[in-house]
């Protein structure tokens, strides 16, 4: 595990992100002491019972695939499936390793597919990832071009789950930390940052935003995505107690009102690229991830309203520059 680290550190050291090399250390040294979760050493084994094998064929460009099933036994892949499905739920992908397709809750994949088309060319940019999840779209930066990528999670989980998938491809250039945002001191130095589905549980959205921009060099990239509603620019969805069955919602703006919230914070060259209202076939229940999903958090005589009346699950996608 100390690897993970120590390789970031020296990756790091002689590039614009070395100024984070003064508080990360003690962050990720703290982390390793008190901040596991319970269930970290289960997931540990895990990645240490792994099987080695030789990966050839990789496919980052479109979709995320790490060699064929011809380079596993079938024993070892038959152990490869007991072992990652004790890391389930497995929520954002999908993967396939050796010919063993993870079928995620979220086909992160049509999200991709949705904004690939207006971002600005990714080709040796130095990318962050703020609430990355187990890395899919790590994967997908580094196959368009990325020079370097960085994802942030403090999920325990979903850091277990990318060094799961990094075992069978151990790229130099494509690291997860398990930090939240607010651990992030204003770097300033990225090319391009990516938050996708992180806006709405945040108490503070505009704070929020501001540490977004502090991540970005001048002139850089932001690409958000996150639940929005249909309104004019004062229109704004505070939940009474939950949305969609998740208490950790605070603030689903619309399209005007959040864009305004960005020129607020500085952004500039603000545009809505995509607005799309999440589909049962997009999210839900599959053998990776067997509990409650989208359908359960519908109306079941609507499913164009929540279980508690609010608009259905509406995601958009705004780019602006810092």
């Amino acid at each position: 595990m100390n690897n993970w680290f120590t390789d970031f550190y020296a990756a790091i050291a002689k590039s614009p992100l070395s100024p984070w090399l003064e508080t990360l250390p003690a962050q990720l040294s703290h982390w390793q002491r008190e901040a596991q979760h319970g269930d970290w050493p289960k997931w540990e084994k895990v990645l240490k019972n792994l099987p080695e094998s030789n990966t050839k064929h990789i496919n980052i460009q479109d979709k995320v695939e790490f060699g064929d099933a011809s380079e596993l036994s079938e024993g070892h892949t038959k152990q490869l499936e007991h072992l990652l499905k004790r890391m389930m739920p497995w929520r954002k992908g999908p993967f396939t390793i050796h010919g063993l397709h993870i079928d995620t809750e979220w086909r992160s994949d049509w999200k991709w597919d949705r904004l690939l088309p207006h971002i600005s060319d990714l080709t040796n940019r130095t990318v962050l990832d703020i609430g990355c999840g187990s890395g899919y779209h790590l994967w997908r930066m580094r196959g368009a071009g990325a020079e370097f990528v960085v994802g942030i999670d403090p999920s325990d989980l979903f850091l277990s789950q990318f060094q799961a998938i990094k075992h069978f491809n151990p790229d130099p250039n494509v690291h997860l930390l398990p930090l939240g945002v607010e651990q992030l001191p204003e770097l300033k130095a990225f090319d391009m940052v990516f938050s996708m589905g992180v806006l709405y549980h945040r108490r503070s959205p505009i704070d929020f935003l501001s540490q977004l921009r502090a991540q970005l060099r001048p002139g850089g990239e932001l690409v958000l995505e996150t639940l929005v509603v249909e309104g004019d620019v004062n229109s704004v969805l505070m939940p009474t107690d939950r949305y969609a069955k998740m208490r950790n919602v605070w603030y689903i703006p619309s399209t005007a009102a959040l864009t305004l919230w960005l020129e607020r914070v500085g952004f500039k060259n603000i545009r809505v690229v995509d607005n799309d209202q999440t589909s049962l076939e997009e999210q839900r229940k599959t053998d990776w991830m067997t509990t409650e999903s989208l359908a359960d958090f519908l109306d079941p005589n609507d499913v164009n309203k929540t279980i508690e009346g609010y608009p259905a699950p509406l995601r958009a996608i705004l780019i602006a520059e810092a």
